[in-house]
């Protein structure tokens, strides 16, 4: 059936696929992949040969028209990312939007995605939760670290590793060195490893052992009893003392 399925894949461990996924990936007409040689590498070890086109983040505004197309003629298609779920810090959305504005059905299956592990992990209320995704790396990233001060739910960032120990820093000048911060990297792969601490313990930790990998951040929210009319003072700087530090 003609439709635009949106397929997670495994974030690391290829056997994290779902059976689900695999008779998709199986079915459809094509697959449209953010980086196709590593799909091609996921498509190799389930034993599938199907055609391929690149949709990513630099072309999806200019492809999407002609993904809707080609489902309108018929053909079933598949978007997948380079790991995890379409979408969640990944292109995705402009092609979900597109095809709902032509009427094309849409079926997107549950499977992986790095930042719900992370959290499981970490320890802490998984009840209520805020995804951040990647910060803005430069301008407006002030801004909303200052927004996020008095957030009482447990908080999610994705991070590049060349930026992790700065960032640390960065929440300790914002959320205070003392407020407690889960760091997982390389999840479901063989280096696995979760550290948790304050922010100026693990910001420690990671300024003496260079961080490799893909990277979330899970921060604890904000004690309900420090919440209220102190605003992000609380912290102990200001905005002008945020901005010294870089943000």
């Amino acid at each position: 059936m003609s439709k635009l399925y949106v397929v997670p894949t495994p974030i690391g461990n290829l056997d994290d696929i779902t059976l689900r996924a695999v008779r998709v990936l199986s079915d459809v007409d094509l697959i449209l992949a953010e980086d196709t040689r590593t799909t091609q590498v996921l498509l190799r070890h389930l034993g599938i040969e199907k055609r391929m086109w690149s949709h990513h983040k630099f072309n999806e505004h200019s492809a999407v028209e002609a993904v809707a197309r080609t489902i309108e003629s018929g053909e079933a298609v598949a978007l997948v990312s380079d790991a995890g779920t379409p979408g969640i810090s990944d292109p995705g959305f402009l092609l979900v939007r597109t095809c709902l504005e032509h009427g094309i059905e849409i079926e997107t299956l549950p499977g992986a995605t790095a930042f719900v592990p992370a959290l499981v992990d970490s320890g802490f209320p998984c009840d209520r939760f805020c995804f951040e995704g990647f910060l803005p790396a430069k301008k407006g990233r002030t801004k909303r670290l200052l927004q996020l001060a008095d957030e009482e739910r447990t908080m999610i960032f994705y991070e590049s590793p060349y930026r992790l120990t700065k960032t640390l820093e960065q929440f300790a000048g914002v959320f205070g060195p003392e407020r407690p911060v889960s760091v997982s990297r390389e999840l479901t792969k063989k280096f696995e490893q979760t550290v948790r601490g304050t922010l100026a313990e693990v910001a420690a930790h990671f300024a003496a052992h260079e961080p490799k990998g893909e990277i979330v951040v899970v921060l604890g929210g904000r004690p309900r009893r420090e919440a209220g009319a102190d605003g992000p003072a609380a912290s102990g700087r200001d905005s002008a003392d945020i901005n010294s530090m870089g943000l």
